[in-house]
């Protein structure tokens, strides 16, 4: 592929974007995500012990990850990263029954396998070249 590295900037940054965006919108109020986090997890099986680490890690990896992926530093690794991260909160959102939540966060998946796809079709070709 020609140009590949500008055209797979072009199509990382919309999901670079929205996971950067999840994590900096919610550093500022961390305690008050957590407590929200927190309160909409009750129904859950998941122990409170492991929901509050979590809820207070969760905005600090999605910002890593966004920014990482933005910038395109160890691409590869940021993409498994970003599809475990989408796979924990798919696992959360199944066990409140948040349906809703679990479409958004498959998109993300998709697009984050989408991107790990073509990363190892394209950028393995021109090192092989």
């Amino acid at each position: 592929m020609k140009d590949f590295k500008t055209t797979f900037f072009f199509l990382r940054l919309p999901v670079a974007v929205s996971l950067a965006g999840h994590g900096l919108v919610r550093l500022p109020k961390l305690q008050t995500f957590s407590e929200w986090m927190v309160t909409t997890m009750e129904k859950s099986a998941i122990p409170t012990a492991l929901l509050v680490p979590f809820s207070y890690v969760l905005p600090i990896a999605e910002a890593i990850i966004g920014i990482i992926l933005l910038i395109g530093f160890k691409t590869k690794y940021t993409l498994y990263a970003g599809l475990v991260l989408m796979s924990i909160l798919i696992l959360g959102s199944c066990s409140i029954e948040n349906w809703s939540a679990i479409e958004a966060q498959l998109l993300h998946s998709l697009y984050l396998f989408g991107l790990f796809w073509m990363y190892n079709k394209y950028a393995a070709e021109k090192t092989n070249s």
